[in-house]
């Protein structure tokens, strides 16, 4: 049985890293890939982890209470070079990151997930309806964009931060205040050496490389940029998982993670200072006062760092959503168990799926800026009964085309998470994994369903293979759109069509809606074959304006400089495919991605030498800068086709 490592502070490995001599440095990758064979447990049985590279180099990992390393000498080698020997930061670099922040956050008692979110090589979909834990550096939690986007604008992210922390603590931003040299000093130290890891890509990413990208990220929250700091620790995690070949591990999301890494890093770097950019270790609750919500549905949450929970999406009268956690260390066992799990919040006697499906009247609440509920010590809570989808405010949400909802920003688009949207549809047929549905409006487009989190424990994809399997079937959706794909709905939550013979049969306590990542769907809760009207024809999807789209070819150069590095891009640069490929884009009205990509593979093939053969600039620099625009033109242009698919069709 192989021992795992315990998780290390990311600081603690750059520092062993940084006291290797260049000679070590060069055999670290190899002795890193060797220690998982090494690890056995300690003989004391205090959780120590012991690895023995030979008799004389022994080294010992001791975490601290928290069960982790975190101080250099929580981790000693036995061996003469000890503590700047290979051995020790082997041990360190085999062994998993801590997140962030683990701090509780203030007013709610509750610990935050990790910055993974989804990390780049586990394979998940970032962003809450993968169902991942909150990223501690983003200030993005499950439905910010609810909140961002409520109704009659209750709420802006920016003024509720500012009023809930007047006196920010020193090293980070306030609303309208400029950055300090020391934050625009480490936001550029780690444009550097993002740039340098970008330049060398996947394939030359290891050890040495991502250790100096754990130094910046280390500079930058010292500095007060947590963002900055969780974007390259998304970076670092993406590399191992890249380098490892995990199972899962995208090389989408990788790139994805190097674009905000880099763009984070570039826009603090030229002093914008911008709440949004700086991030927020601990998140800032304001009062609230008294309020009134209603559950919509529960999400379960997963992350690829061990945290697990569920999030309860909620609605006041008003239309405002609000949504409370219960997310901590623990895995797909908490995601499971904790959609049971007693609500955290002013000693109400209700769990999880009674909320969903209930009510709160809560007394003193503080609240975050994207909405969440904190449990602090004066908040009183008390059960409500709750509200079918048919009526109040769950049922404006149904009310709207899918389009229609989706043309609406939220208040902060940029990096917010989208908001939840309902729609009627029936279904048309299972794709895979997928469920093709059509929403009940003239002209509406082919809508793929998508689970929210494809692991085979969670009910998301054992419910839509149900579905499926009931063509016509007329459904009530909740979900959240997925902004990377076409007219794609990752659905939470699903009920019957008001009206609909041939629609679900929920047991009343359900109150008309059955959360899928928690609820399994059986034969009983379907109607019968007798109600069933004509099939639908499993009619043709229809074009799609991004798959049909030349971006990819954008994409790949991207992709190829994320794996292979400035080297790669260059030789692609050198053949005849850029003159096929810069073609289709420029005919399909796309001059500016074909532009940007040219210059990108020019960029990369810029090496100039002095009369010696030595290049005459080294930085990676302009690089970076031309793999980020690139990147950014290539995110927005995408951003617009996927918005195009949930069109309906122009009448004949």
């Amino acid at each position: 049985m192989t021992t795992e490592l315990p998780p290390v502070a990311p600081e603690v490995l750059a520092e062993a890293v940084e006291q290797l001599s260049a000679r070590l440095r060069k055999k670290l990758d190899a002795a890193t890939a060797s220690c998982g064979a090494l690890a056995s447990g300690g003989a004391d049985g205090d959780g120590a982890v012991v690895l023995a590279f030979g008799e004389d180099a022994v080294v010992t990992l001791r975490p601290g209470p928290g069960g982790a390393v975190t101080e250099p000498g929580q981790a000693v080698c036995t061996c003469l070079l000890a503590p700047r020997c290979l051995h020790r930061a082997a041990a360190l670099g085999a062994a998993p990151l801590t997140d962030p922040a683990q701090a509780l956050d203030p007013g709610s008692g509750q610990v935050p997930g990790s910055a993974q979110a989804q990390d780049p090589g586990s394979g998940q979909v970032p962003g809450p309806g993968s169902g991942q834990a909150p990223d501690p550096g983003s200030g993005r939690v499950p439905g910010a964009a609810a909140a961002a986007g409520r109704a009659q604008g209750a709420r802006g992210a920016d003024s509720a931060g500012s009023a809930a922390e007047p006196d920010p603590p020193a090293g980070r931003s306030a609303p309208g205040a400029t950055l300090t040299e020391a934050q625009r000093s480490a936001a550029a130290g780690l444009w550097r050496v993002s740039a340098e890891a970008l330049a060398a890509g996947v394939t030359a990413g290891g050890a040495v490389v991502q250790a100096e990208l754990l130094r910046a990220a280390h500079t930058a929250r010292l500095a007060g940029l947590p963002r900055a700091e969780a974007a390259a620790l998304r970076v670092v995690r993406g590399l191992r998982a890249a380098r490892g070949q995990q199972a899962g591990q995208r090389l989408g999301a990788l790139t994805e993670a190097f674009r905000e890494l880099l763009r984070t890093a570039a826009l603090l770097a030229a002093g914008r200072a911008d709440p949004a950019l700086t991030g927020t270790a601990r998140r800032a609750y304001a009062p609230g006062g008294s309020l009134q919500v209603y559950g919509l549905c529960r999400e379960p949450v997963l992350s690829a760092t061990g945290y697990g929970g569920v999030v309860t999406h909620l609605l006041a009268p008003d239309g405002a959503a609000y949504s409370l956690s219960d997310v901590r260390p623990g895995g797909l066992a908490r995601a499971r168990g904790a959609g049971t799990a007693s609500v955290a919040l002013g000693g109400a006697v209700l769990d999880h799926a009674g909320l969903a499906r209930g009510g709160l009247r809560v007394v003193g609440a503080t609240v975050s800026p994207e909405g969440r509920l904190g449990a602090g010590r004066g908040v009183k809570a008390t059960p409500l009964r709750g509200i079918p989808w048919t009526e109040g405010p769950a049922a404006a949400l149904f009310a709207r085309p899918a389009a229609e909802a989706l043309a609406d920003p939220p208040a902060d688009a940029e990096d917010a998470e989208p908001a939840l949207l309902g729609c009627e549809v029936a279904v048309v047929g299972a794709a895979g994994e997928h469920l093709h549905v059509r929403e009940l409006r003239p002209g509406a487009p082919l809508l793929r369903l998508r689970p929210a989190h494809p692991h085979p424990e969670l009910a998301h994809t054992a419910n839509l293979r149900r579905l499926g399997s009931y063509p016509g079937l007329r459904l009530r959706v909740l979900g959240r759109p997925d902004l990377d794909r076409a007219a794609t709905l990752s659905p939470l939550a699903v009920g019957p069509v008001p009206g609909a013979e041939y629609t679900l049969r929920l047991p009343e306590e359900w109150l008309g809606r059955a959360d899928l990542g928690y609820d399994r769907l059986q034969g009983v809760h379907f109607p019968p074959a007798a109600t069933a009207g004509p099939a639908p024809e499993p009619a043709p999807a229809g074009p799609d304006p991004l798959a049909d789209s030349p971006l990819w070819r954008v994409r790949r150069l991207l992709e190829t400089g994320v794996a292979g590095g400035r080297r790669a891009v260059a030789e692609a640069a050198r053949g005849t495919e850029p003159l096929a490929a810069y073609g289709p884009l420029r005919r399909a009205g796309l001059t500016g991605a074909a532009d940007l990509a040219a210059a990108l593979a020019a960029e990369a093939d810029r090496r100039p030498r002095d009369g010696f053969g030595r290049l005459a600039d080294p930085s990676a620099e302009g690089y970076a800068h031309a793999w980020l625009s690139t990147a950014t033109h290539l995110a927005a242009a995408e951003r617009s086709l996927v918005s195009a698919s949930w069109a309906p069709a122009p009448e004949a």
